[in-house]
């Protein structure tokens, strides 16, 4: 079996807000799908965290080296992908653009031998992962209602970041917070993003100590983001002081970024976005590597149904991961997916147990958030 092209379509039209200094626009174009073809008919399917534009552009560097491997090696295929690209994007639009290839390649592995791609990692630690519902944080009102709705539903995990959070006063902050514990009750998992990626964070360690003192207070379960990305020492030093778990690493690709923060003692838990680290082969790299640090895995997964099925994938290969990030209200992943993410009675989310990722993806849904894309070609099976 060989590899004979790579194609991408980006999605429109329902983007969700990102909770960015500079917000998206519903047609704004952030998540790329990508199809990687065989010439047995197998396609397998991936996701990135980019712009189809710079996804298309990697393709075309990354494309001459894939065609004619065999799609069967995804962890070799990969890597040959990263070491012959160096020089042309290292750890940017080229590292994003291997990740959605990556698990496509993962997928086909799976298709080809009738396994799931959670057994093809290893072996499977768990048949249910527990999903904790994302949400923006807005006015304790507005939040209430969400979370409201989402307790409703099922959910027992939940995150709230970015918003007015870190960037109106330390009152505002603590408002919320309150006001989503009140929500969620007592026994559910809070966690709370500063979201210290967005552009110009001015936020620094004095404010992050004194709110992760604040967020101790309510049971919170880690503290994500609270600094600028690459603040090493700061982390390091947050991590010291801090009587909550801190949490990062959703920007970062590749496992040598996190060897950094790792060696460092920066983070209590690390959350590579498998859409944008290196896909499958490196998010599973990562994870055995925090291992060694004692240090906790959980994949951030503000991405598309594809994204969610990779993460289900790989938490049910990795002993000590029992969570993923659900991207709540969002028609990338609940429209996406054929027949939606269902949560069981416990408020879990059942592995697939199908060959590849185990995801169909509904062909309208598509057809209205890509218009006019070519990622399979007839016959293909999807």
């Amino acid at each position: 079996m060989r590899i004979t092209d790579i194609k991408a379509a980006g999605l429109r039209g329902a983007t969700p807000k990102g909770g960015w200094a500079r917000e998206l626009d519903p047609d704004d174009n952030v998540h790329t799908l990508v199809a990687v073809h065989t010439d047995e008919g197998v396609v397998g399917v991936g996701s990135v965290f980019s712009s189809e534009s710079l996804v298309r552009a990697a393709l075309d560097q990354l494309r001459p080296l894939a065609v004619g491997a065999d799609p069967r090696e995804p962890d070799r295929v990969s890597q040959i992908l990263h070491e012959n690209t160096f020089w042309l994007g290292r750890g940017g639009a080229i590292t994003h653009a291997v990740s959605g290839v990556d698990i496509a390649l993962w997928d086909i592995l799976g298709q080809v031998t009738g396994l799931p791609v959670s057994t093809l990692l290893g072996g499977r630690y768990r048949e249910r992962v527990r999903p904790y519902a994302s949400v923006l944080m807005d006015d304790p009102p507005v939040l209430k209602d969400d979370l409201a709705r989402l307790v409703a539903l099922g959910f027992t995990a939940f995150k709230i970041g970015w918003g007015s959070f870190g960037r109106a006063s330390d009152a505002v902050d603590e408002e919320i917070v309150r006001a989503a514990r009140e929500t969620v009750g007592p026994d559910a998992l809070l966690a709370v993003d500063a979201g210290g990626s967005d552009a110009f964070w001015a936020r620094g360690l004095s404010w992050a100590v004194r709110t992760a003192d604040m967020l101790a207070g309510y049971d919170v379960a880690w503290f994500e983001e609270a600094l600028r990305p690459d603040d090493v020492d700061g982390f390091a030093e947050l991590r010291r002081r801090s009587p909550v778990p801190i949490s990062g690493g959703e920007v970062l690709t590749r496992r040598q970024d996190f060897h950094r923060f790792l060696t460092a003692g920066a983070f209590d838990i690390v959350q590579p976005d498998t859409t944008k680290g290196g896909g499958l082969s490196e998010s599973r790299r990562v994870a055995w590597l925090a291992a060694e640090f004692g240090v906790g895995f959980v994949p951030h997964g503000w991405n598309t149904a594809v994204g969610l099925a990779a993460d289900l994938q790989l938490a049910a290969a990795l002993p000590g991961t029992e969570l993923v990030e659900y991207k709540t209200g969002s028609a990338y992943i609940d429209e996406l997916a054929a027949g939606g993410f269902a949560l069981d009675a416990d408020g879990l989310l059942p592995v697939p147990s199908t060959p590849g990722l185990g995801l169909r993806l509904d062909d309208d849904a598509l057809e209205r958030y890509a218009p006019g894309h070519d990622l399979f070609a007839p016959g293909a099976g999807r």
